[in-house]
């Protein structure tokens, strides 16, 4: 059967060619006579791989000489426990939430020191980002965290939040390589690879060097020592390593796509068809304060459970997939990542405007 648009949250779309690319390579990756998933992770063919990738990401996003770039294990998620138990070195920290994901990093940083939340947007059902310009920031912080977009309520920071001189340590899961980044204005930067760049199973961890060091908390286990994985470099144990080969592909693909201010150009673009179209909609509504939207992920509503359900199944048999919103808000999502194509979300839009005119007096 033909491909899907595949909006899903993650694990989600993937180019067609580091597809097609992996694909070829399945059996005899360049003349190894065997595939990545079969190769020793000591390997030269895969060091080069490894290495290779490193360095693509380093020049997509100008990582300056002095941070490290880690492929680990663990997902986002073990990041929440991670991020304290190496940086927490007076035990506080402040969090800013802004969606379910920025709260669970707050409710694990509170097994490991004093975790304050500055600054919420939980009021309004997280659909806007906060004012940051002047928060009530702790003397004592060790670091000041944020998600820097969020996948499930679709906002994001335009504006970074003002940490009066702490580390700011940011969640990019789900807007990584869609448009520039000055990687300085982080302690640590990290994503889960599965929204914009690879299969899931890998996390990506980019942190400034002064940052690693061995006095981390008491009990931090080895794996989770950012040391441990910067001394090896990301070899300490059997890593992911099919999946650090797809986002090497990726990694390559976003450079002939002219890097990440051309795939900044080519989201605004995605992202205002979408947009447009609600802001005139008769029958459906974004969810989002204008100033706050995400690029990369879209709710909205009919404001009719059954509406929504209907049209969730409708867009499935039309070839319009994973629509369906997060469990925690409902509704519709359409998730518009990088590999996503324009013309996906040109063909998305017409059959909203086709559902809309055959519902219009439901």
């Amino acid at each position: 059967m033909a491909r899907v648009y595949n909006f899903s949250a993650g694990p989600s779309v993937l180019p067609e060619v580091v597809l097609k690319a992996a694909a070829e390579e399945m059996l005899d990756y360049n003349g190894t006579g065997m595939s990545v998933m079969e190769m020793s992770h000591r390997s030269k063919a895969f060091e080069e791989i490894i290495q290779t990738a490193e360095q693509d990401l380093r020049d997509l996003m100008k990582i300056p000489d002095n941070y490290k770039v880690l492929f680990l294990q663990g997902g986002a998620s073990q990041q929440f426990a991670a991020i304290p138990m190496n940086l927490m070195k007076n035990r506080v920290a402040d969090y800013i939430i802004t969606g379910q994901w920025a709260k669970k990093a707050y409710e694990e940083a509170k097994k490991y020191g004093k975790a304050n939340a500055v600054a919420s947007s939980a009021d309004k059902t997280f659909s806007y980002i906060p004012d940051c310009s002047d928060l009530p920031i702790s003397d004592d912080a060790d670091y000041v965290y944020i998600c820097h977009n969020n996948t499930i309520y679709g906002t994001t920071f335009k504006t970074l939040p003002n940490t009066k001189g702490k580390l700011l340590v940011a969640d990019m899961s789900s807007d990584i390589l869609s448009q520039p980044v000055n990687v300085s204005d982080y302690g640590v930067i990290y994503f889960g690879v599965q929204k914009n760049v690879g299969p899931a199973g890998v996390v990506v961890v980019i942190i400034r060097e002064d940052l690693i060091r061995d006095d981390v908390l008491e009990g931090t286990p080895t794996m989770l020592k950012y040391k441990t994985q910067a001394d090896a470099d990301s070899l300490y144990n059997t890593p992911p390593c099919y999946g650090i080969y797809i986002c090497g592909k990726v990694f390559k693909w976003v450079k002939e796509m002219g890097g990440l201010e051309a795939m900044k150009i080519h989201n605004e673009k995605k992202a205002a068809i979408l947009y447009d179209f609600l802001d005139h909609s008769q029958l459906f509504k974004g969810t989002v304060e204008k100033k706050d939207r995400s690029l990369m992920n879209v709710p909205f509503v009919t404001g009719k459970e059954d509406l929504d359900a209907k049209f969730v199944k409708e867009a499935t048999a039309a070839g319009f997939v994973n629509l369906k919103g997060h469990r925690s808000v409902g509704g519709m999502r359409a998730s518009i990542y990088n590999a996503m194509p324009i013309e996906g979300v040109e063909k998305l839009v017409e059959f909203m405007k086709k559902f809309e005119e055959e519902n219009k007096n439901d």
